[in-house]
Parts: structure tokens; C-alpha cells; sequence
């Protein structure tokens, strides 16, 4: 596509390019310049962080998506923003986007140059065509252009009545997608809202085609404030508590809210950012006014919450106002209720007491005071049906004991650091419907008798303790577990104990981490039998073992089919095993870290019949560290034939291996390898050749003839590794 600015060359020419995305609640100086929350609060701090960052340095400042409210108080905000950029190098750029000729007005005032307004236009037609149909035939395979003739007709036709929008291609492209039926995309091509030529009734449009339990799910997104950030996985457990996920024989309710989720993103309602997603902001902005009779905000404004109706399920609130919570026990169907609020008083805790007390239909409650809270009052328990809880507070001293008597929570979520014992309920092992709790560090193990929370799906760090309510036979019933670690194995009396815990039947587990804490090599044996009988099933995807005190590999370990859909695998301190697992016979390993492990010495023993032949097939990192008594990667007798070694393994890390003299002679059949670091490995001397696809080569504490060979400028075999980019070769 043509494009009006090449942001590229601009920012190579700038040399550093800030870019804020700037909501209608905050200006760009409450972000860092990288994008990082800072640690400066006041104005005058923030803006003389700002002139060190631009001092005498020539940039480019992107302002994205900019409104207006009252010109003369956005004037001086942005006089205060925009001062410290004086001090800035000659030819440094401010770009700003805005839906508005007065914003870039006031704004060139503000900077005193001469406004330069590039008015986009939109896409050329058969662009936004070509965009539009990569959605609508998304996941079809391989549509050919004479694949649904009549079908592509049809996008042509629509595509006239969208504007040249890229938002509305996809937006109405994931419409057409839901069915690729020639009468289905008729309606959207004769549907009145596509001929009122605006954007907000194009996407009023993907709304009212949303089927009911997708519609829900959506509605209940729009509530949360511009730009939000939306955690997937946090997100499906809303919309459980909610009851907007219908079980199912076939799949987890997870499983089917993570497709609802899926589903919403490739209709381009969600956009994917890094690790999460967020709404466009016209899309936020019309669905929020589509849904405002079922989803809400406030935000410190008593006079607006009169305009909410009555029927509202969803509502957003922030407020330093205390009267605020008084006006939502009028929402006698609210079931969501998010509250931040930045003065916890007395007056504050006694409207949200009396909230509590009206507000019984509640299903779901996030509390995020930005001062500090100790307490959440007991009323709490007020709210029989609530299923997920989350509270955001450091200093939160204790959850309130009726909480205990919540029956429905399905979900406790604490962000903070919690530091007393007694910060859970001694009976909350009585929520029995608790599916998942996050709290800070160690604090679940603190739970007695877990095991009656059968349907937990995440355990990260059940502590064995040789006391009655903590033993390993906890986890016997706790089939559902997807995320599961054990520590303290040391505290397992026997191989018959270790056995009910009864990992094999736990068909969902992906991963687990067992660990040792306080080992006595006196108990080598017992810890053997122990790690025998704690096979986990053949599901698991991440298998961690760290500070096992074994000589040998477990039995289950030996055979690949019980183990052989592991993905990753991390073996750390454990200072007494000497031959490792097959583990080049697992078809689906990605990534084997082995760590600290002195007395291992290769990572392959000797193969049976053809087994070399699919030696780590997908292995992409290769992680060694402390290995002492390593020689060689394979048993003498061993031959390593190109090609059949490690086909895609892109990343190689050696590190503290006293005893290698040589790399093996495979590395130049390596034709996926991009990153080779060698650190502290002090016997070896030379390199074999290294492969064309290798980008970083990273080398230091050495041999010093390894140095010298390869050294810049006086290094004899340094033309050998002249193909690589990026070389760091340190004494």
C-alpha cells in the first residue's frame, strides 16, 4: 500500500521515535518515553525526566488518536507536556493524529509553527477489497481468486458502501466470514445500515449479527475505559463467573470461552498487542453507546450516573466520592462491578458496607483502591451469589472471613505482596466450587486440607509438610489440575505415599515442577522410589525437576511413549544424576534446559536399532549450564550424521562446562542455528565451522587460544566466522 508517511525513514532520520497512544483521560507525560509506568508522580518532575531524555537529541514524537474537550484547559495541559521538547535537537518532528481540525489547530499554537494537516483518505478500493477478503475467507485454506465467484462479487459491491475504511474491511469482512452462503452476505450487502455512509453504523452492524452468547461476552468488554488492556485468560473467567459459558461434555468451559474469545478477534473486535489485546477505540466508542443499556461507566460524576438506566448488569466506576456508592444500590440487576477509588475513609467504608448490603445479585467484584487498603469489611459476605473476586492492594492485610461462606466463588484473585500468615480464612478449604486462586508467593500452600478443592485448575506451589491436611495425598481427587508444583518432595516418607498422589490420572495437566528443598544423600534411595511413582500423564506438556538427589533417571523418564508429548523440559541441581532419559527420542521437544547437573556426562547415550535417525526433531533450544563431568554430547560409538541431529535447533547455550574440549562436528549441519553463546567453557580451544543461518556468536572465558584465532583484525581463523553479524569473542 501507498503510504503518506514512511515511519521507518522518519524514524531513522530521528533517531529515537516515542510513541503515545493518548486516551481522553491522561496526556502522553504520565507514560515514559519506552512505554514504562514511571516512578516520577509530580509534573514537574515528570517534565524535567522528559528534557534529559530529549536533551540536544533529534526525534520524532508520535501523539496518536488526540481529542478535544475544553480548548483553553487542553491548551495549557499540553503548553506543560510539550515544554521540556524545546530542548530537543534542530529538525526534531512532532507528528499527532486526530479526528479533528481544532486539536491540530490548538495544537501548532501551542508549539507556535504553521499547522501541516494530512487529511487522510482511506484506502484505494482495491486495497480495502483485498483487505476485506482476507477476512472474510479467513481460514479457508488456500482460496483462489475463482473460489466463490458469486461470493467475491458480492465483497465488491459491499466494499462501495464502506468509505475506503480499513476498520470497516475487517470489521465487516469477520461478518461475512460467519458464513460463506450467497444469501447470508446479500443481507449484509442490503442491510440500510451500510448505506447511511457512516462508520458507526458499520459497526453497529457486526454488533446486531453477533450471535446471543457472543454478544454478551462483547457487551460486557465495553464497559472497561478506553484503551484498556485485555488479558485473555482473565477475561474467560469473567465471562464464567457470569454465566455467559454454557458447559459442555466435550470441552472445558475454559477451553470454549478461550474459542468465544478467538472468535471475537478474528471478527477484528479485538486487536493483538504483544501478549494481550485491545479495542479500536471508534470500536469502543460505538459499541460502548449500542450496549450503554447493559454495560456503564462512571467516573466521578454524580450527575451522570442519573443517566444510567435501571437495567444496567455491567458498571465501571472510578470516584473519590463516596456518594457515588450510594447511587449504585439502585442497579438491583448489576452483576459486575468494577470500583477504583482513590480515598479510602471512614465515610468510604461505610458506603461501601451499605453497598455490600443491597447489591446481593453480584457475581463479580474487582475492588483497586489507588490508596492503601488493610481491610475489606465484612459485609461482604452480603453477596451470596458472587463468583469471582479480585482485589488489586499491597498492603492488604487479610481477607475478610465470611468470605468462607461464599459458596459460588469460583475465583479469588489478589495482586500485592501479602506478608502475615493468617491473611486467608482458616475454612476457606469450605469454597469447594473454587476453580482458580492467585494470591502472592507461597500463600495457597497455606491452605489446610486443599485437597477438598477438588476443582482447582492452578496449584504453582503445593509445599509437602508431614503434618496432617499438608501431606502429598492432598492432590489425590484434584483431577482438573492444568498447572501443578510440588515442593519439599524430601517430606514424601515413601514410595506408597508418593503414589497417591495420583498424578497419572490428572488428564489435564500440562505442567508440573517437582522439587527438593533440604536433601540428605543418606535418602538417595527413597528419593528414587518417590520420583518413580509421581509419573505424571501422558498429556503433560512442561516437566520441571529441580534439586532431585537421584542417581538415575525415573522409570517412566526411560520409556518416550509415556512421556512423549513433552514440549519443554528443565532438569536444575539435581548433583547426584549421571545418564539422562532419551530424550532425543521425544518427537515434540522444543526447548532442554539442564542446569548445575556435575556428574552427567553426555546428553545422548548409545541408540538402539534406528533411533538416530530422529534424534531432538524439533528441538529449538539447547540450554547447558553447570556440567561439570560433560565430554562430549554423545557416547563413545555414537556417530553424528548431517541432518539427522538437531534439525531446527535455533539457540545453543553452553555455560560452566569445565571438561568439553570440542563442539561436535555436527554444528555445520545446523542450517536453523541463529544464536551460539559459549561462556566459561576453559579447555576449548577452537570452533568447528559454523553454519551460514548463525547471526550471534557470543563467546568469553575460554581457552585464550580460542581468543586468538578468532580475535577482530589479528585473529587468523577469524575469516571463518566473518559471515556472522553480530560477534562478541571476549578473553
Amino acid at each position: 500500500m501507498n503510504s503518506k508517511w514512511n515511519v521507518k525513514l522518519l524514524q531513522k532520520a530521528a533517531g529515537s521515535a516515542p510513541f503515545a497512544c493518548v486516551s481522553r483521560s491522561r496526556l502522553p507525560h504520565q507514560e515514559c518515553l519506552e512505554n514504562e509506568r514511571p516512578r516520577l508522580e509530580t509534573l514537574v518532575a515528570l517534565q524535567r525526566r522528559l528534557e534529559e531524555e530529549v536533551m540536544s537529541k533529534k526525534f520524532l514524537l508520535v501523539l496518536d488518536d488526540i481529542w478535544e474537550e475544553d480548548e483553553e484547559k487542553d491548551k495549557s495541559k499540553w503548553e506543560d507536556v510539550l515544554a521540556p521538547l524545546a530542548s530537543g535537537g534542530f529538525g526534531s518532528k512532532i507528528m499527532v493524529t486526530t479526528r479533528t481540525d481544532s486539536v491540530a489547530l490548538m495544537l501548532a499554537k501551542v508549539i507556535k509553527k504553521k499547522k501541516e494537516i494530512v487529511k487522510l483518505e482511506g484506502l484505494e478500493e482495491d486495497e480495502c477489497l483485498q483487505l476485506l477478503n482476507s477476512h472474510a475467507f479467513a481460514g479457508v485454506k488456500n482460496p483462489s481468486v475463482d473460489d466463490h465467484k458469486k461470493l467475491r462479487a458480492i465483497a465488491g459491491e459491499i466494499v462501495k458502501k464502506l468509505s475506503r475504511s480499513p476498520l470497516a474491511a475487517k470489521v465487516i469482512g469477520g461478518v461475512l466470514n460467519d458464513n460463506l452462503d450467497e444469501r447470508h452476505w446479500r443481507t449484509v450487502l442490503e442491510s440500510n445500515l451500510l448505506d447511511q455512509n457512516s462508520i458507526h453504523s458499520i459497526l453497529r452492524l457486526s454488533y446486531i449479527v453477533l450471535p446471543n452468547h457472543l454478544r454478551n461476552c462483547f457487551a460486557f468488554c465495553c464497559m472497561f475505559p478506553e484503551d484498556h488492556t485485555y488479558v485473555k485468560n482473565d477475561l474467560v473467567r469473567m465471562w464464567i463467573a457470569l454465566g455467559f459459558i454454557q458447559p459442555s461434555q466435550e470441552m472445558t468451559m475454559v477451553d470454549i470461552g478461550g474459542r468465544y474469545f478467538d472468535v471475537l478477534v478474528k471478527k477484528a473486535l479485538f486487536d493483538k498487542v504483544k501478549d494481550d489485546y485491545k479495542m479500536h477505540d471508534l470500536i469502543h466508542e460505538s459499541a460502548s453507546k449500542f450496549f450503554a443499556q447493559v454495560c456503564n461507566k462512571l467516573v466521578d460524576d454524580e450527575e451522570s450516573s442519573l443517566k444510567i438506566p435501571e437495567t444496567l448488569r455491567h458498571l465501571f466506576v472510578r470516584t473519590t466520592n463516596p456518594n457515588i456508592l450510594k447511587k449504585i444500590e439502585k442497579f438491583k440487576h448489576l452483576r459486575s462491578l468494577f470500583l477504583f477509588y482513590e480515598d479510602f475513609n471512614q465515610d468510604f467504608c461505610s458506603a461501601l458496607i451499605e453497598m455490600f448490603k443491597a447489591s446481593r445479585s453480584l457475581r463479580l467484584l474487582y475492588l483497586l483502591p489507588l490508596e492503601d487498603l488493610e481491610i475489606i469489611p465484612e459485609e461482604i459476605g452480603n453477596l451470596i451469589h458472587l463468583q469471582y473476586l479480585k482485589i488489586g492492594v499491597d498492603k492488604f492485610t487479610m481477607l475478610p472471613r465470611s468470605l468462607s461462606n461464599l459458596y459460588h466463588l469460583q475465583y479469588i484473585i489478589c495482586d500485592g505482596q501479602h506478608i502475615l500468615v493468617h491473611f486467608l480464612p482458616s475454612d476457606i478449604n469450605n469454597l469447594s466450587n473454587l476453580h482458580y486462586v492467585k494470591l502472592f508467593g507461597g500463600y495457597i500452600s497455606l491452605i489446610c486440607g486443599i485437597g477438598k478443592l477438588k476443582y482447582l485448575t492452578e496449584l504453582d506451589n503445593f509445599v509437602v509438610r508431614d503434618v496432617s491436611g499438608y501431606r502429598i495425598g492432598e492432590l489425590e481427587n484434584m483431577n482438573d489440575l492444568c498447572i501443578l508444583g510440588i515442593s519439599n518432595l524430601e517430606n514424601v516418607k515413601d514410595a506408597k505415599e508418593a503414589c497417591s498422589a495420583k498424578l497419572y490420572a490428572k488428564r489435564r495437566l500440562t505442567y508440573l515442577t517437582l522439587e527438593w528443598k533440604n536433601t540428605d544423600l543418606r535418602n538417595i534411595n527413597l528419593y528414587e522410589k518417590v520420583l518413580d511413582n509421581l509419573q505424571p500423564p501422558n498429556c503433560l506438556r512442561n516437566l520441571k525437576i529441580d534439586k532431585y538427589m537421584g542417581a538415575r533417571s525415573a522409570i517412566w523418564m526411560n520409556n518416550v511413549n509415556l512421556i512423549s508429548n513433552l514440549e519443554k523440559i528443565i532438569l536444575a541441581n539435581c548433583k547426584e544424576w549421571e545418564t539422562l532419559p532419551p530424550f532425543g527420542q521425544l518427537p515434540f521437544l522444543k526447548s532442554l534446559k539442564l542446569w548445575n547437573m556435575p556428574k552427567v556426562k553426555w546428553l545422548q547415550s548409545k541408540y538402539n536399532g534406528n533411533d538416530k535417525y530422529r534424534t531432538f526433531p524439533l528441538l529449538e533450544v539447547l540450554d547447558i549450564y553447570g556440567l561439570e563431568a560433560l565430554e562430549d554430547w554423545f557416547e563413545a560409538g555414537v556417530a553424528a550424521e548431517d541432518g539427522c541431529f538437531f534439525p531446527c535447533l535455533t539457540q545453543l547455550h553452553i555455560s560452566d562446562v569445565p571438561m568439553l574440549r570440542e563442539l561436535p562436528n555436527l554444528l555445520p549441519s545446523l542450517k536453523r542455528l541463529i544464536e551460539l553463546k559459549i561462556w566459561n567453557v576453559p579447555m576449548l580451544r577452537e570452533l568447528p565451522n559454523l553454519p551460514p543461518s548463525l547471526k550471534v556468536l557470543d563467546i568469553s572465558r575460554c581457552h585464550p587460544e580460542l581468543h586468538e584465532r578468532y580475535q577482530k583484525d589479528r585473529g587468523y581463523d577469524r575469516h571463518k566466522i566473518a559471515h556472522i553479524p553480530d560477534i562478541r569473542i571476549e578473553p
